[in-house]
């Protein structure tokens, strides 16, 4: 009856003269998904159009259609193009999608992503060994693994067979002294009866041997109260100052002179016995002898923390100090020995060696025999001039820290040691 509304039959046919299939006779599946071209297509109840599509209603027909914008000049649209490049090189009619293209290129999506973890897990497994196969490995680990107690039986087997040759009785003193370094390692050592074994080491014909036992001794002992003690008993004592008194290559009354220090730090009682055992003499002869001068900083240094350890302490009584401690430092007559000895002069001599390290253990110890050396030090007048020559050096050094941006630095601190001597001494 109206122009705009009536329908000819062949306007609902296709280019091959074949009626649509209608709404009716359509899988239902494929009505709820709405592909859009660039041509105007009719759209279904339930289906969902993609972002970006133009909706009309056609007064002709009375139905709702829908197509891509843009579509009228000929350009591809550039949703569409990734839409086809996401489902991949189908063969796919750009008017409509049925469900079962969908499933078939899903299909083809899950296929390609299984390949592709698969080949992942493949080069994983070559990478990669399977758990099981490390639990394996690491319960052969285990059953290997030993106990630092049960490396010290063995080494200290070792070191006191018979057949173990002289290297293998030195390799075995090498590796004891890695282990005695911890306290409870020490005393397993002694324990098992490893110190007495190390303390007749030290009356070996054999220097290699001395050495290595005073260095085993000197790890056992330090900071270990209870080997300190064994030891003193068990004569490490005396042993150690014969090696020092007597002729002896040079790394061997090193590792001697370690294991002295470290038995006498902290231990008053040991420090009484060096002292009644001329112990001090014992150190002084070093700087008569040729070729122990690698030891003069050595025993400069144990002399102050030996010295510095007593002043500290009764400084402060009321610290976590026993009694009986108290009364050991104090029958420890180190400075009247020091002083009565000249060390006084020995040490203050020292102050003309080249070597910075040197001379900052010199000065600290200078500085602490100072109350008790001050007249001598007057009357020194090499002293008085070495100290005004390493004040001038100082200041330049110092100086030129500064310059450098450095206003705390090793030269300066140096310089303050050297300025308060001399101002003490003037």
């Amino acid at each position: 009856e109206f122009a705009l509304t009536k329908i000819e039959e062949s306007d609902i046919k296709d280019d091959s003269g074949t009626e649509p299939v209608t709404e009716d006779e359509a899988d239902p599946e494929d009505l709820e998904v709405f592909y859009p071209t660039h041509q105007w297509q009719i759209l279904h109840p339930g289906q969902a159009v993609p972002a970006g599509s133009h909706v009309r209603l056609n007064l002709q027909t009375g139905e709702r259609e829908a197509k891509l914008t843009g579509g009228e000049n000929g350009k591809s649209d550039v949703r569409e193009e990734k839409r086809r490049k996401r489902l991949g090189k189908m063969d796919i009619d750009s008017n409509s999608f049925t469900s079962q293209e969908l499933k078939k290129a899903l299909a083809k999506m899950k296929e390609s992503e299984k390949t592709e973890r698969m080949a992942h897990e493949e080069e994983v497994r070559k990478k990669f060994r399977p758990i099981e196969k490390l639990k394996e490995e690491f319960e052969k680990l285990n059953v290997k693994l030993e106990t630092d107690y049960e490396i010290m039986v063995k080494l200290i087997g070792k070191f006191n067979s018979s057949a173990s040759t002289l290297d293998e009785k030195v390799a075995a003193l090498y590796d004891l002294e890695y282990y005695v370094h911890q306290v409870d390692n020490a005393k397993d050592f002694l324990s098992l009866g490893g110190l007495q074994l190390v303390i007749n080491g030290l009356n070996s014909t054999e220097a290699v041997i001395k050495e290595h036992a005073a260095f085993v001794l000197g790890a056992a002992l330090s900071s270990n109260p209870k080997v300190q003690i064994e030891a003193i008993e068990a004569g490490a004592l005396q042993k150690l100052l014969v090696i020092l008194a007597t002729e002896q290559p040079l790394a061997v009354k090193k590792k001697a002179l370690f294991a002295l220090s470290s038995m006498l730090r902290h231990f008053p009682y040991a420090q009484q016995q060096f002292l009644k055992l001329g112990g001090l003499q014992v150190l002084r002869d070093f700087f008569r002898e040729k070729g122990m001068e690698a030891l003069y900083v050595r025993v400069v240094t144990l002399l102050y923390d030996l010295i510095m350890e007593k002043l500290l302490l009764e400084d402060s009584p009321d610290g976590d100090h026993t009694q009986e401690k108290m009364e050991q430092y104090q029958q420890v007559r180190l400075v009247p020995a020091v002083v009565e000895q000249d060390w006084c002069t020995i040490v203050a001599n020292l102050l003309a060696v080249p070597e910075h390290d040197t001379r900052e253990k010199v000065l600290q110890t200078v500085r602490v025999l100072l109350p008790f050396c001050k007249e001598r030090y007057r009357a020194d007048t090499r002293l008085t001039t070495t100290l005004h020559q390493l004040r001038h050096q100082y200041q330049e050094l110092a100086a030129q820290e500064l310059r450098e941006g450095d206003s705390e630095g090793y030269f300066k601190e140096l310089l303050g040691s050297v300025d308060t001597i001399v101002q003490e001494l003037g």
